[in-house]
């Protein structure tokens, strides 16, 4: 499991530089669709006993009532669980050598994958609707050589700012992996000269 102090298998010299969660307006539209749920059956019962108040007198029904209602509320319960789940473990971390992408799918699937930086070729964000214009926040997509988006950083706050820090963190992979180069070709040149 990832920990704030140690990455999935940390390369070294390898420093988070950000992690990234999906927007927090995204949980509380979710936590609005819940409350919703749970005041229909409240909006529902009150409907029944002022219409059919005969319901009630019913022991067979009332059971029944009981037992759907229940059912009901812990399916409410279950969705909010779930959707907490998946907004908590959907996790995107960049970090001075590569971007590491956590996603939680269902409650028992999840998939880790990373990109080295030097492998970038675009950094793209795409900000769609009033809510994410008006609030900033929006999806980065990262791309390699091949024609498919390998990296979807969805629904993330202010992701020009990531796009800028990713292309800044891409400039510096690239230069260190010269200087690198760098200095295993004066290294052979001195090894052949000696």
């Amino acid at each position: 499991m990832f920990s704030k102090f140690k990455l999935p298998n940390q390369l070294p010299g390898e420093n988070p530089v950000k992690i990234l969660r999906r927007d927090l307006f995204i949980l509380f539209k979710k936590v609005v669709l819940v409350f919703l749920m749970l005041l229909a059956p409240v909006l529902i019962y009150v409907f029944l006993i002022n219409v059919f108040p005969v319901i009630w007198e019913n022991q067979f029904l009332y059971a029944v009532l009981v037992l759907a209602g229940s059912v009901y509320f812990l399916s409410v319960w279950l969705f909010a669980f779930f959707y907490f789940i998946d907004y908590y473990l959907d996790v995107w971390i960049v970090t001075n050598r590569r971007i590491i992408s956590i996603e939680q799918k269902g409650f028992f699937s999840r998939t880790v994958s990373e990109l080295k930086l030097f492998r970038i070729q675009d950094v793209t964000v795409d900000t769609e609707g009033v809510f994410p214009t008006l609030l900033n926040y929006g999806s980065v997509y990262v791309q390699t050589a091949g024609s498919k988006r390998n990296f979807h950083f969805e629904q993330v706050p202010d992701p020009e700012n990531i796009k800028d820090e990713i292309i800044n963190l891409i400039r510096k992979d690239r230069k260190r992996k010269e200087i690198e180069k760098e200095k295993l070709k004066t290294q052979s040149n001195t090894s052949i000269i000696k």
